[in-house]
């Protein structure tokens, strides 16, 4: 069956965010947010919105070289899917760090490297809180190095 004969998926005429969780050295990189104001202050996993055509992978390499200034590899998309503001939602990729040092550079005034038990330590954005469950599983099951 062809795209065009699909049966509709409800993800279909969503907005999708692709949001990394960036594992290094034990790990995990956590944002906090400087805008939209209705953000500020929160936690998140960095990453933005795809582009017309563009593959998610390829969107979260683009969203953290210009957020973070830094060079990832998208490793694979992880389990589930978050709803954001009203037609968007949440992907999340597990991502290794390939180059450079992450620094807060668009919509973002912190961030922190979280051990698995510092993940309770920041105000995760509510999208971003339940994901943080499936990186817990995912950090217990990636060595640390």
């Amino acid at each position: 069956m062809d795209r065009s004969e699909a049966t509709p998926q409800p993800e279909d005429d969503l907005v999708i965010v692709v949001g990394a969780a960036i594992l290094h050295a034990g790990r995990v990189l956590a944002a906090r947010r400087s805008a939209p104001p209705h953000l500020a202050g929160g936690w998140e996993f960095p990453g933005g919105k795809l582009e017309p055509g563009e593959a998610e992978a390829d969107a979260l390499v683009r969203e953290c070289h210009e957020e973070l200034g830094v060079t990832v590899r998208a490793v694979r998309r992880l389990p589930g899917a978050w709803p954001l503001n009203p037609g968007y939602v949440l992907h999340l990729w597990q991502a290794d760090l390939l180059d450079g040092e992450p620094r807060p550079l668009e919509d973002h005034s912190e961030l922190r490297w979280l051990a698995p038990h510092e993940l309770g330590d920041v105000a995760w954005l509510p999208q971003d809180r339940d994901a943080v469950a499936v990186v817990a599983r995912l950090m217990a099951a990636t060595p640390a190095g």
